[in-house]
């Protein structure tokens, strides 16, 4: 994605975690991270490569929403585990707790593709 004052590409590894047929971003260090202020500067555009360059739209999933999506985010991202207030056998009220201080954008096509900025 573009820097939201430089205007510069930016570059950064992701993980990337499935649920319930979905793509999804998280971001383990939470909403005050620079590339969640530059995703939501760029109105959610942002190029994944991940093995092929995708445009893409990545749209915030609502905080309710987000408990089993973090769940399965620590089962495939082992290096966010220990970001992260809950282990892998805590209860989903545990996870509904930490929802809101985790951001979490669901990954979809993005229709202005044209105009997608670089993430990596």
């Amino acid at each position: 994605m573009r820097g939201r004052r430089t205007g510069r590409t930016i570059w950064f590894p992701v993980v990337l975690t499935e649920f319930e047929d979905r793509r999804y971003l998280v971001s383990m260090l939470g909403p005050h991270t620079n590339w969640v202020r530059n995703l939501k500067a760029a109105q959610g555009q942002a190029v994944l490569r991940h093995g092929r360059r995708e445009q893409v739209r990545l749209t915030e999933v609502a905080t309710e929403q987000r408990a089993p999506i973090l769940w399965q985010y620590l089962r495939v991202a082992p290096g966010a585990r220990p970001h992260f207030p809950v282990g892998l056998d805590a209860a989903p009220a545990d996870y509904e707790r930490i929802a809101a201080d985790y951001p979490v954008f669901r990954i979809e096509p993005d229709p202005m593709s044209n105009k997608s900025a670089a993430l990596s």
